[in-house]
């Protein structure tokens, strides 16, 4: 039978407070420093690991839970997710869904505000792949130069507060050809 001390070692064992020491991402195991110990490989807990799967492996200094069936630290399992003094909360209030990228990148849910955020640090891009089409409902807003390969439909009035330049032509700056000065109406734009 087991003597007290080893029973009181694996009920201390059960659930303990540790770090993130180090990480390996494949196959996706950690080292966690709990105490004055550091276990084996052990995996950590991700939010969903079957048909659908996320990936977001833990770094090193993260604080984290860890639980360890039958108190041997050998079989535990890390899990993420807790704040700490090294690494503290990156939001202050309810309704603020945020997540923050080691590079700064953050894209954020307000419900409070009713308001979606996604920042890009300096160089950062966006692609986004949708065969099927993309529909948006509401006013949009560009900022920057837009170029497009394909045809567009409008529906609607157009204003443009420069010009529009259809094959070489400017609607503002092109001449007719064969008109006499008075009310007489045009030919087609010249060349």
């Amino acid at each position: 039978m087991n003597s007290l001390a080893e029973l009181n070692r694996l009920l201390e064992n059960l659930i303990r407070f540790g770090t993130i020491a180090e990480v390996q991402h494949m196959p996706p195991r950690v080292k966690v420093k709990t105490g004055g110990m550091l276990t084996t490989w052990l995996p950590w807990l991700a939010w969903r690991a079957g048909e659908a799967r996320e990936w977001d492996p833990p770094t090193v200094g993260e604080q984290v839970l860890l639980l360890s069936p039958s108190g041997q630290l050998a079989n535990g399992v890390a899990v993420t997710g807790l704040f700490s003094d090294l690494i503290p909360a990156n939001g202050d209030r309810a309704g603020l869904h945020r997540r923050t990228y080691p590079d700064g990148a953050v894209v954020e849910y307000d419900s409070a505000a009713h308001h979606l955020i996604a920042t890009l640090p300096e160089g950062g891009t966006t692609e986004l792949f949708s065969p099927g089409g993309i529909r948006i409902v509401g006013d949009i807003t560009h900022e920057g130069d837009y170029i497009q390969a394909g045809n567009q439909t409008i529906t609607g009035l157009v204003t443009v507060t420069e010009d529009v330049v259809a094959n070489g032509i400017s609607l503002v700056l092109h001449v007719h050809e064969g008109v006499m000065p008075g009310e007489g109406k045009t030919e087609v734009p010249a060349k």
